[in-house]
């Protein structure tokens, strides 16, 4: 038998409920029931059973470029994700994005965590 990912999980400096929050919504899963504002972390469990989302509090704050990230799929339009990760905290980091509508948008959530929102559709292997 091989191992399985249990959890991914975010490093924090800040309150990890809130980091959680700003991924709850963003993905439209919910905190763990007994998650609460200045807990030391937070999990977003994974309806389909894949690993949870997992924040945890840390002293030292983030200096380089994350080694891995998510690429999400829109669930509307490409720049409606990218409005409304905007709205929940989120800020552009570089707009990939090319005439012909391939490409990806480059963004970091509120702790400074990079993922790319990729365009709407199949993924063609282009992107």
């Amino acid at each position: 038998m091989h191992p399985t990912i249990r959890h991914i999980t975010f490093d924090c400096t800040g309150d990890p409920y809130e980091l959680g929050l700003f991924w709850s919504e963003l993905l439209g899963r919910p905190l763990a029931d007994d998650d609460k504002p200045g807990d030391p972390e937070a999990l977003i469990a994974d309806p389909a059973g894949g690993p949870a989302l997992l924040f945890v509090r840390v002293p030292e704050r983030k200096t380089a470029k994350n080694r891995i990230h998510f690429d999400l799929r829109p669930g509307r339009t490409r720049a409606e994700d990218v409005e409304r990760a905007i709205s929940l905290g989120a800020r552009v980091i570089a707009d990939h994005t090319r005439p012909d509508g391939g490409g990806w948008v480059t963004m970091a959530d509120p702790e400074g965590n990079e993922f790319c929102v990729e365009r709407e559709g199949k993924r063609e292997e282009a992107d």
